[in-house]
């Protein structure tokens, strides 16, 4: 049986020892390449075909969303898991929207590495237990309606409309600006009126409000 070709990509070299470590439990896993930051796992991707990229979002030179982002245009079948310190959800966001297969906390690595690693060889995606509970949470308050933004102050401009679009995809301020040719002080200044209208002061609120109104 062929192992299951892995490469690491983390700017800590020490964590990435400690990973290979791990791997190396499991007979049926291979690393075969290692990258410290983004654009060395690009340009390593050229010469190296793996079939699971482990990639870390915070990295220099290229972050991990842009890496993956770049990946899949190229290599839209590798599978990738973000395995990250960040538990914020709007990362989680980010990254599935630009294509990654599972999302795993550092913090969960011991356990859950290769519970994670078997889900998305299996064609499933994985998401870390710590945020299971967080996002069925979200979910059961959406459908239950326990979401209310300030109902008076709700009415958006199309412009807002269309940065709220944005921002519930997942876009950075940069990537709104360049996309609607505005400036990111514009950007900006509409993220804020859209906040004060709808009476929210989380990203996150902005998200549940989108999907609610079908933006996304």
């Amino acid at each position: 049986m062929n192992s299951y070709r892995i490469i690491l990509a983390d700017d800590h070299s020490l964590f990435r020892i400690g990973l290979k470590r791990i791997l190396s439990e499991s007979s049926g896993l291979d690393v075969v390449g290692e990258a410290g930051d983004g654009l060395e796992l690009i340009n390593l991707l050229k010469t190296v075909t793996p079939d699971m990229v482990i990639v870390d979002i915070s990295m220099p030179n290229l972050r991990g969303i842009e890496a993956i982002h770049d990946i899949r245009i190229t290599n839209p079948e590798l599978k990738i898991l973000v395995l990250t310190m960040h538990k914020d959800k709007e990362y989680l966001q980010k990254a599935t929207i630009v294509g990654a297969n599972g999302y795993l906390l550092k913090e969960d690595a011991d356990k859950e590495l290769f519970t994670a690693i078997e889900k998305i060889r299996q064609g499933k995606f994985y998401i870390s237990p710590r945020l299971i509970e967080d996002l069925t949470h979200d979910w059961v308050s959406i459908h239950r309606g326990d979401y209310k933004p300030s109902i008076e102050n709700e009415r958006l401009s199309n412009r807002e409309k269309e940065v709220l679009k944005l921002i519930a995809e997942g876009k950075s301020n940069k990537e709104i600006s360049r996309l609607l040719f505005i400036s990111i002080r514009t950007v900006e200044r509409h993220r804020a009126n859209i906040m004060a209208k709808l009476n929210v002061k989380k990203t996150a609120d902005l998200v549940k409000y989108a999907v609610q109104k079908g933006y996304v």
